[in-house]
């Protein structure tokens, strides 16, 4: 599977279908077969029995995952429970899997048995393989299991084995990417190591000649060396992070929507390549269009300009969302709504297809000069798979009333896309920030413009540091600050985030901001939606 996006296919967002993984149930066993049997077709693999996956779903059910689109199953995982002592030596997959039944889980095992991962070809590019690998894993270290071990199918043997003589050795050539294996590179690309060939792994599967290559994946939570026999005891396994990425964005001229929109996907690839859950962009990113204009427009020209640019905007951006399997903070696109206002709105487009928007509650007399643009009166927290966010664009971060409101709905993240042309105005974003982590505990991302638009009004020079901001604890980095970059260069800032550690902050820390309030002497009323 590549990292790219598979230009000229139909994109699965356009649909308006959404992506879900969840963990499988009885009643999906219709739909697995259906898949295994397309997926195989023509392999001479046999696609799984109505009673084979009663039998995996029975066994060990927090194991099996599905991935579905709308109501079809697109993709399945197995797993099961098994001792090094069986699964670390060569088997076949009859005798591993009991004949696909899964009846040799062992719910004492020190290792995570992978038996399938299968999906359908409609959906390839949309990283569906990633994100049932990735399950795995949290499952694995969920259990505090030693890893995950598999035997992976190499389908490009067949046709290369002339060249390369030997199961082995064309194992060896995918491992020095002397060649490109459909399967195993996708699996070594997931962090698997190869520790051998297995030989009559699985006969019928004509691809691969019957072979497979020995895999493994270690637990990075767990201690290789520890001695065999004397089980290592955590005091509480290591809080899960999110890993956010803010782009820090060269304003440019460019040619067209698809130069505007290669540019978006290029960074929303390295984001995701780094496994991150969240990537950020800064606000007002889409002006970057007016300078396909072959002749400076006046602000109201350029405003109705760019707003004929959203719906393919949103089209374009969520189908990047899913298809990398990452959250996007859209930075901010001008908008015009139902009521014919134009209001300064942040998309978030989440990786299972869904968007929400937050509009900009404080427009600056810039942006009312301009451009005509009104303030939306609508702020709410945002749930999404990493827990509730919140979105304050630019100027509304000044405002400390709106960071509390977002707070008191949950959010632990704040995401705030920004547009500075000075450094005056960009310490002003960066302080409030700083200061917004502080008094509420949570982390905020800024992502901002760097370049310069010419021909573009009001969007003459940039001016930004794009960072990662925490509270100034003990639990955080000395500064307050989990990652900075260069001023006025495009590049990115990459951080985990620790839910935890503002848990702990908030209930333990040196100081308690958001404990100590005097409810007695102040609160906030929000009067808006």
């Amino acid at each position: 599977m590549s990292n790219k996006t598979q230009r000229g296919g139909a994109k699965l967002t356009a649909s308006g279908k959404r992506l879900r993984m969840r963990t499988a149930e009885r009643s999906d066993i219709p739909g697995i077969v259906a898949l295994s049997k397309r997926v195989y077709q023509g392999t001479g693999i046999d696609p799984y029995s109505t009673a084979e996956l009663r039998g995996q779903l029975n066994h060990f059910p927090e194991g099996k995952f599905v991935v579905t689109l709308d109501e079809d199953i697109v993709g399945y995982c197995a797993t099961f429970r098994v001792s090094g002592a069986v699964c670390l030596k060569p088997h076949t997959w009859e005798s591993i899997t009991a004949n696909g039944y899964g009846t040799r889980h062992d719910p004492n095992g020190d290792w995570l048995y992978g038996m399938e991962v299968c999906v359908d070809k409609s959906v390839r590019g949309y990283r569906i393989g990633q994100r049932l690998y990735n399950a795995r894993k949290k499952l694995c270290e969920s259990l505090h299991l030693k890893g995950i071990v598999f035997v992976g199918r190499m389908p490009g043997l067949s046709k290369r084995l002339r060249r390369f003589g030997t199961a082995e050795h064309y194992l060896e050539a995918v491992l020095n990417k002397q060649v490109r294996d459909p399967v195993l590179s996708f699996q070594i690309g997931n962090g698997f190591e190869a520790i051998g060939v297995v030989e009559h792994y699985l006969d019928t599967d004509r691809d691969s000649l019957g072979y497979g290559a020995h895999m493994v994946w270690h637990n990075p939570k767990i201690d290789r060396d520890a001695k065999p026999g004397h089980d290592k005891h955590y005091g509480g396994r290591q809080p899960d992070t999110i890993r956010v990425g803010t782009v820090q964005y060269m304003q440019r001229r460019v040619q067209s929507f698809s130069e505007f929109m290669s540019l978006v996907e290029y960074f929303v690839d390295v984001v995701a390549d780094y496994k991150g859950d969240f990537v950020v962009f800064p606000e007002l990113i889409t002006l970057q269009l007016l300078s396909i204009e072959d002749q400076e427009l006046n602000p109201q020209e350029s405003i109705e300009a760019l707003t004929k640019y959203t719906p393919r905007y949103r089209e374009a951006m969520q189908d990047l969302a899913v298809r990398y399997n990452i959250n996007i903070i859209g930075g901010s696109h001008p908008t015009r709504v139902a009521n014919g206002r134009v209001e300064n709105i942040s998309y978030v487009f989440h990786r299972d297809g869904r968007i929400d928007e937050q509009p900009k509650i404080h427009p600056t007399p810039n942006e009312v000069y301009w451009w005509n643009i009104e303030g939306g009166s609508s702020l709410n927290a945002i749930d999404t798979d990493c827990g509730p966010i919140g979105v304050l664009v630019c100027y509304d971060a000044e405002f400390p009333e709106l960071s509390r409101h977002l707070v008191n709905q949950g959010a632990q993240i704040l995401f705030v896309p920004f547009c500075t042309d000075e450094r005056q105005g960009y310490m002003r974003v960066r302080y409030c920030c700083q200061a917004r982590a502080v008094e509420n505990q949570i982390y905020v991302v800024m992502s901002g413009n760097v370049g310069n638009l010419p021909n573009v009004a009001n969007m003459d020079i940039q001016y930004a540091q794009s960072c990662i901001l925490t509270p100034c604890d003990f639990s955080f980095a000395r500064d307050g600050i989990a990652a900075d970059t260069t001023p006025n260069v495009e590049t990115v800032a990459i951080a985990d985030l620790r839910p935890e550690s503002l848990h702990i902050a908030r209930n333990s820390g040196t100081v308690q901001n958001l404990r100590d309030r005097r409810h007695d002497l102040y609160q906030m009323k929000w009067r808006g939606q």
